[in-house]
């Protein structure tokens, strides 16, 4: 694991854009593809924003790249909520993409259920079934929570699913998301959480001791390619 702490987040966002681009250009060049799954919030909206500049977007074979969601609320992609909408007006808009490249998290007329199980299928049309991401963009809540997996839900038990959907009482609302075993297959992974607000839970997350179900980042394996981007106000 390689912990990154910045003094300021321009650098942050500079260090994350700059990494998604050198990814890209290695996977493509290993494997004609580059196929990710992104996180919403608004860390990622500043990074999404960063690789849509000239700077950034010059440097990218978008025509191989691939486009998943790490997680997503159970609403319309025209809703203000959508991590995907998000995604759309801050940097699959502004750059040359494949629509076909596109898989995002939500299907009208669908049980969130029920496209949990379609949207493995997408995966495995594109990875087949090693189901390896060659990048995975991460945060982390205040509370220790990655992707749609909270504190204490039955879904932090997951082994077998790659691609689960569940109601998450406290928010009274759906939520769909990739799962722990389908995280962990990633090449890289890169997290990004900073602040005051997230310093308990980081703590807790790299070195309190493994109790995944009240802080669910801890299921995500710390492996060689796994990346922690921070500040200097939740590291201290």
């Amino acid at each position: 694991m390689n912990i990154t702490v910045f003094n300021n987040l321009e650098k942050l966002y500079q260090k994350s854009a700059e990494t998604f681009v050198e990814l890209a250009e290695k996977s493509i060049q290993k494997h004609d593809k580059f196929v990710v799954a992104l996180s919403g919030g608004s860390s990622p909206k500043a990074i999404f924003q960063l690789l849509a500049t000239k700077e950034y977007a010059e440097k990218v074979e978008w025509s191989k790249v691939y486009f998943f969601w790490v997680d997503e609320r159970w609403v319309s992609l025209d809703n203000d909520k959508s991590n995907a909408k998000m995604t759309f007006e801050t940097l699959l808009n502004h750059v040359p993409v494949h629509q076909n490249h596109i898989f995002p998290m939500y299907k009208d007329g669908v049980e969130p259920e029920e496209f949990a199980k379609e949207y493995e299928t997408q995966i495995r049309n594109v990875l087949g079934n090693d189901g390896v991401f060659d990048f995975i963009l991460l945060g982390m809540g205040d509370d220790g929570h990655t992707a749609s997996l909270f504190p204490g839900e039955e879904i932090l038990n997951e082994k077998e699913k790659w691609v689960d959907a569940y109601y998450l009482k406290p928010q009274e609302m759906y939520r769909i998301t990739l799962t722990a075993p389908i995280i962990n297959n990633a090449e890289n992974i890169l997290v990004v959480a900073f602040g005051e607000s997230k310093k308990h839970a980081l703590n807790e997350v790299l070195n309190g001791a493994y109790n995944p179900q009240l802080y669910p980042l801890q299921l995500i394996n710390k492996k060689d390619t796994f990346q922690f981007f921070t500040d200097e106000k939740a590291m201290s």
